[in-house]
């Protein structure tokens, strides 16, 4: 059976700020929601549960980020993820600028772990602790692997 990537879907605490944070980046908003009832309480595995959504996809038209606030029932804070922990570890984009990049994020209040690196003259990256603590890469392609 064939399988490929839906989305990747992120529990945030203010959906408004995400959804900012990750258009200004690139990302375009496909829809917005308020979902809740017997299906969602199926799917997801909560009862009452009741959340807004959004839906973004980046510009190539391939990656796609459900984004998620809960109303019901509430969100269970965590602290920040670590990218040494078992788990969700981080979301990646391939951008044409880090640099232009963390500018944007800055913008946001949303800065680098450490900096920015070079991976073998191949990738300029950086990971970003982005809105609710989300960590992001940014990934500069240099020269094609291979090459």
């Amino acid at each position: 059976m064939p399988i490929k990537l839906e989305n990747v879907a992120i529990a945030v605490r203010d959906l408004d700020a995400t959804i900012a944070f990750f258009t200004d980046l690139g990302l375009t908003v496909l829809g917005r929601d308020t979902v809740s009832g017997e299906w969602t309480d199926t799917a997801v595995g909560l009862d009452g549960n009741h959340a807004k959504i959004a839906m973004l996809q980046t510009p190539d038209g391939h990656g796609h980020l459900e984004l998620f606030e809960y109303i019901h029932p509430d969100a269970i804070e965590t602290e920040p993820t670590r990218p040494n922990e078992i788990g969700m570890h981080r979301v990646a984009f391939s951008v044409d600028d880090p640099d232009e990049s963390l500018e944007i994020a800055a913008r946001h209040g949303c800065h680098p772990l450490r900096g920015v690196a070079t991976y073998e003259d191949i990738y300029r990256l950086t990971y970003v602790r982005g809105p609710s603590g989300i960590i992001v890469m940014l990934a500069q392609e240099l020269k094609p692997s291979g090459s």
